[in-house]
């Protein structure tokens, strides 16, 4: 099966920025969709980032567009998210999720794998 492990999440004030990574254990990385969610204290689990399918165009929710970008290395295995001008409500731990499908799910019940999630903490 897919092992997911996140990492990079941490501490920050308002306007700065984090990069978070997440490691793929698999053998069928290439035909993945991969995705980043996030849950803050008290709220339902939420889309942040995905690509529309294995290699496809990214998708961003609103609240994000313009300042977090989802890329992925095939050749490590790795998927990342590079969150700018943060803010508080961006505070919460963000997971990575994966599934082998050619059209990635918009919702985290869609979902087949996930990783133990990092936390973000953005301070005003």
């Amino acid at each position: 099966q897919v092992k997911l492990v996140e990492s990079g999440g941490d501490s920050v004030q308002a306007g700065g920025s984090l990069r978070l990574s997440c490691v793929a254990s698999t053998y069928v990385y290439f035909g993945l969709c991969m995705a980043w969610f996030r849950q803050a204290p008290g709220k339902e689990r939420e889309g942040v980032a995905r690509f529309s399918g294995p290699g496809g165009s990214p998708y961003y929710s609103g609240s994000v567009q313009g300042r977090f970008t989802i890329s992925r290395d095939n050749a490590k295995k790795t998927l990342y998210l590079q969150m700018n001008s943060l803010k508080p409500e961006d505070s919460g731990m963000y997971y990575c999720a994966a599934q082998p499908s050619v059209s990635c799910p918009p919702t985290p019940s869609g979902w087949l794998y996930w990783g133990q999630g990092t936390q973000v903490t953005v301070s005003p």
